[in-house]
């Protein structure tokens, strides 16, 4: 028997860019703090530029994904952010509740990140899956562990040596049991340990150096996790 059952993930938080920004953001710019949404069919059904927005998917026997956006200027060039994301699972409503839940926060976080260091550059967007092997309980703590930040906080600096990849000089902006993020010059990375939620781990990166290349990032990346799950 299917398990289908609404959920409701709310989250507030502030963030480093006025609400016009932050609309620009959530609507045209996904690919540089999450990944590219403009293939979904989302329909806008309430859209009062740049206070409110709604965007929803529908299916069929009820089902539904939607998300809200309610955004309030502060003083500084920030906003508030009011995020509400509701729908339907079926199917593992635990796991899929967990993990959607737990990213909620990542993503939000990286947005703010986008917005505090990157606003309005062009990206090249970039993701990476680990191989199967990563799905064991201990997957991204080894992965963490080969990037030699296991128990790293935010603010830790790391240096680290890709294979064809070249250096990378990174601070640690997010570090929890199950999210990693590391801010360069010039990139946002994002790893994510969804070994957790019956997944393999993944990762995204975020490149606005203006000469990133997608195909040789996916190379160099696939390659360093290649030999951390061998």
């Amino acid at each position: 028997m299917t398990d289908k059952r609404n959920f409701e993930i709310v989250y507030d938080t502030e963030l480093p860019g006025g609400p016009e920004r932050v609309w620009e953001a959530v609507t045209a710019g996904t690919p540089a703090w999450m990944f590219p949404t403009d293939q979904w069919p989302a329909v806008r059904t309430v859209e009062e530029y740049p206070a409110h927005l709604v965007s929803r998917m529908e299916g069929s026997d009820g089902w539904f994904n939607q998300l809200e956006h309610m955004l309030e200027p502060l003083d500084g060039g920030r906003a508030r952010l009011h995020y509400v994301h509701s729908g339907i699972f079926a199917d593992n409503w635990d796991e899929q509740y967990d993990g959607a839940s737990k990213h909620t926060e990542f993503y939000l976080h990286t947005l703010g990140q986008y917005l505090q260091y990157f606003d309005g550059k062009p990206v090249v967007f970039t993701d990476i899956q680990a191989p199967a092997a990563s799905q064991t309980p201990d997957g991204f703590e080894r992965l963490k562990k080969a990037l030699g930040v296991a128990g790293a906080a935010p603010g830790t600096a790391v240096e680290l040596e890709l294979d064809g990849g070249g250096g990378l000089s990174a601070e640690v902006d997010f570090a929890n049991e199950n999210f990693l993020g590391l801010r360069t010059a010039d990139t946002l990375y994002r790893f994510f340990g969804r070994n957790a939620f019956g997944a393999p781990v993944g990762m995204t990166v975020h490149d606005f150096s203006g000469s990133g290349d997608s195909g040789a990032t996916a190379k160099a990346w696939a390659g360093f996790l290649g030999k951390v799950y061998a």
